[in-house]
């Protein structure tokens, strides 16, 4: 497969795209500018390499622009300390989601049990409850 060009239709089938979005990734940057032949996308076949690890990084949860900052650190920067600094930002952004849900999870189970005719119940009932706990 070494040394292969393949068009963007390839691409996408062997990575399990849409050609769409291999546009979409040049577009924002992921992926480098393809070369043309006839107007046609044409890629080296290190693209799909290219692509698995964007792959993997949007499992991992990180956004376009921090898979941009992965791809194309500064000059000498190695790899491996980008990664680092993005997992150390996302496991933090997780703490915190974490953190989030543990609070809203029990007040949505609240909620869900609500048996209120109107909002005006609904309102009462929860000013009822910050009364009672203290928080008012």
């Amino acid at each position: 497969m070494a040394g292969n060009n393949l068009s963007i239709g390839a691409v996408a089938r062997q990575a399990g795209l849409q050609a769409s979005a291999l546009r979409f990734y040049e577009k924002e940057g992921l992926l480098p500018r393809a070369a043309r032949s006839g107007g046609k996308r044409i890629y080296a076949d290190s693209i799909l390499e290219r692509l698995e690890v964007i792959e993997f990084a949007k499992q991992c949860g990180f956004r376009l622009q921090e898979i941009r900052s992965l791809l194309h650190g500064a000059p000498g920067e190695r790899v491996s300390a980008r990664w680092q600094t993005l997992v150390r930002e996302k496991l933090e952004e997780l703490k915190a989601q974490q953190e989030r849900i543990a609070v809203m999870q029990p007040l949505l189970e609240r909620a869900g049990k609500c048996r209120c005719l109107d909002v005006s119940e609904c309102e009462r009932n929860l000013l009822a409850r910050r009364y009672e706990a203290g928080t008012l």
